[in-house]
């Protein structure tokens, strides 16, 4: 009953918000969730403009235990270093994508060995399988013919997106090495070129859009 509940609030919410939400999500665990403060703003104000949509330009924060999750059919992670979920949350964030919920998880670094541990606890039996650069997430607006953009360099490694499905349909997308939200920032926090700050935007207006779409 409980679950039934949780599913009718999660898609009332979404009929009464128009599909067209975003929102920052807060964890435990001491990594910094706030990381990358203005690139939130700065993507939604470049969907807005861009690609038709009417995202609150403000994005709120909601904890991961939280029930307002419910209300967003998009949340945004990022951060540096640990990640921990608590069985209760991990539940309800389980809850969340199973219902149609959607996590966009960005690796501003360090993030990898703690969240891998604690997106087991969200789908004991489910993998992160690197998605290939065909994948539609990379053309649904702007054409990522080689998958995703490399936007700031951490370990010299290649940019990857790896996701998490749910009978067929994308319900985590991992962005790692690539630090999107880096380049959504102003363009006095990191100094990018507009060609990159650029990329990053149009990158994060796929995600956006193939999210709304699906």
């Amino acid at each position: 009953m409980k679950k039934v509940i949780i599913l009718l609030t999660f898609y009332f919410s979404l009929f009464t918000l128009s599909a067209q939400e975003i929102a920052l999500l807060k964890y435990k665990g001491g990594g910094d969730w706030y990381a990358n403060p203005t690139s939130l703003p700065n993507l939604i104000k470049f969907c807005n403009t861009n690609i038709n949509t009417k995202i609150n330009p403000k994005p709120q924060t909601v904890e991961v235990g939280s029930s307002d999750i419910f209300e967003f059919p998009f949340l945004h992670m990022t951060g540096h270093g640990n990640v921990y979920f608590t069985d209760d949350e991990a539940e309800n964030l389980r809850n969340y994508l199973t219902s149609g919920g959607f996590l966009h998880i960005d690796d501003n670094y360090g993030m990898q060995p703690y969240l891998e541990k604690e997106l087991k606890k969200v789908f004991p039996d489910k993998e992160l399988v690197e998605l290939p650069s065909n994948h539609p997430i990379f053309s649904t607006v702007y054409k990522f013919s080689d998958g995703l953009p490399k936007i700031h360099e951490h370990d010299g490694k290649r940019a990857q997106a790896f996701g998490i499905f749910n009978e067929d349909r994308l319900v985590l997308l991992y962005t790692y090495e690539c630090d999107l939200g880096d380049g959504w920032e102003d363009e006095e926090v990191h100094n990018d070129p507009f060609e990159v700050r650029e990329k990053a935007l149009k990158m994060g207006a796929n995600i956006i859009k193939y999210v709304f779409e699906h």
